[in-house]
């Protein structure tokens, strides 16, 4: 990622910009989720306020697909010839990653994309999503912001005449939005996003039918806890699946217990269907089969996020900077990361290979750095286990400095979950705190020492 100086479009003061050029999937396995989010090449200027999207050259890269593209600003106003001028050493820069026996002829024949909507489209495109989908997206998008906006006189008739738009991945997108205005502390349209979702989920023949599957999964999910408070036993277990009232149930409770379901497991399984004749005998068939696919199904999900994180660690430790390209890979690390990691330091401790240990452990280091909660949630997490109001107060004196304007920003988001998640404990405690801060911060300002 490269700095350099640009002008804002809005009150014209120079801005420092950093621009990314080159989408290479070779070398950053998120470098499709940077492009597709919009998140890359954006002016942000500290004199005006002004945000948004600067034209730069742009070159992509996927080997997988062998998909090359760039796209040209047309708004640069340059020539073809200093447009491949400036393209070529990016063309370049993607070649020269890959080792001799992967360049293929698709290299020499990149594709021009003439705007950016049709590069992100063309890269769209190869993953089995169409214009059509993406122009659906759009008019669901449309028809969200409709009914947010809506009084609740008029809600009911937009949800009658467009209850067709409203299906699977219209509450997906409404999911989204929802994390979005959360993550970025924004109370008044999460509460918005939030009462549509719960109007929609009660009015909607979608809503119902989320609604029915959530409480499937919440009963699956209780009954294998009320079964495990004794010791969860595989005869316990089969028992479960033979009761089952549907295949959601089934899925969730193999998701859940996938690692009691070993070789003794279905053995159990298997003893009981020889023991068994007739309609009795066919169903629990029926059911070992449904549990291999499941359970096949599971595995093969495990080992290919397994292999992802694997292909990402050593990506990662092939870095010249293992320190930066760990902080640029953030976004993809996750449980299956930190597991082929450890697995990946103890191995190199064993051979005493320093140079691998080293680097691992730059990568374990900037991971523990960036998991760590912010000190605000640090306050919050301690102010919510306070014993009783007179320890809550010994806390809110001892840590008065601290209740800054981002930490009460940060107090209203997680009150706004705890609402949302509806656990009524947890909505307690967090009001009384945010109340109990609330009235304190207030008295300080009036009775300054």
């Amino acid at each position: 990622m490269a700095r350099t100086q640009s002008t804002c479009p809005r009150c014209h003061q120079p801005v420092v910009v950093e621009l990314e050029q080159v989408f290479d999937l070779t070398t950053d396995p998120q470098a499709k989720q940077k492009l597709l989010s919009g998140s890359v090449n954006t002016i942000r200027c500290q004199n005006c306020g002004y945000s948004g999207p600067i034209a730069t050259p742009v070159v992509y890269h996927d080997p997988e697909k062998e998909l090359l593209l760039t796209y040209f600003p047309a708004e640069m106003g340059l020539p073809v010839n200093e447009q491949e001028k400036l393209i070529g050493p990016l063309i370049n820069q993607v070649v020269n990653h890959l080792p001799n026996e992967k360049r293929k002829a698709y290299l020499l024949q990149p594709k021009t994309m003439l705007t950016y909507q049709t590069l992100i489209e063309t890269i769209l495109q190869t993953d089995g999503i169409t214009k059509e989908m993406l122009d659906d997206q759009q008019k669901k998008l449309g028809l969200l912001q409709r009914l947010v906006s809506a009084t609740p006189a008029t809600r009911p008739d937009i949800v009658k005449q467009e209850e067709s738009q409203i299906d699977q991945s219209f509450f997906t997108i409404l999911s989204r939005l929802y994390e979005v205005t959360m993550a970025q502390g924004d109370q008044s349209s999460a509460k918005a996003l939030a009462d549509l979702q719960k109007y929609l989920v009660e009015n909607t023949k979608v809503g119902k039918e989320i609604k029915a599957q959530a409480e499937i999964v919440q009963q699956a999910i209780k009954n294998l806890q009320d079964a495990s408070k004794e010791g969860l036993t595989r005869e316990k277990l089969l028992e479960l699946f033979e009761k089952s009232p549907s295949d959601l149930y089934t899925s969730t409770l193999v998701g859940m217990a996938r690692s009691g379901m070993d070789y003794s497991f279905f053995q159990t399984l298997t003893d009981k269907i020889d023991h068994t004749q007739g309609e009795d005998q066919r169903k629990l068939m029926d059911l070992r089969q449904k549990l291999l696919e499941m359970t096949k199904e599971i595995d093969k999900k495990i080992d290919d996020e397994l292999k992802r994180a694997r292909h990402l660690l050593e990506t990662i430790l092939g870095a010249e900077d293992v320190t930066k390209a760990t902080e640029a890979n953030l976004e993809g690390i996750d449980d299956f990361f930190t597991q082929v990691l450890q697995t990946a330091l103890e191995d190199s401790k064993q051979r005493d290979d320093t140079v691998r240990t080293e680097k691992l452990q730059k990568v374990v280091e900037v991971i523990e750095k960036a998991s760590a909660p912010p000190p605000e949630v640090e306050l919050i997490q301690q102010l919510v286990s306070a014993k009783d109001d007179a320890d809550l107060e010994k806390m809110m004196q001892e840590n008065s400095a601290k209740f800054t304007p981002e930490f009460f920003q940060l107090l209203n988001s997680v009150v706004l979950q705890g609402e949302n998640k509806q656990n009524p404990e947890v909505k307690k405690k967090l009001e009384k705190v945010y109340a109990a801060v609330t009235r304190f911060s207030m008295q300080s300002k009036m009775n300054p020492k």
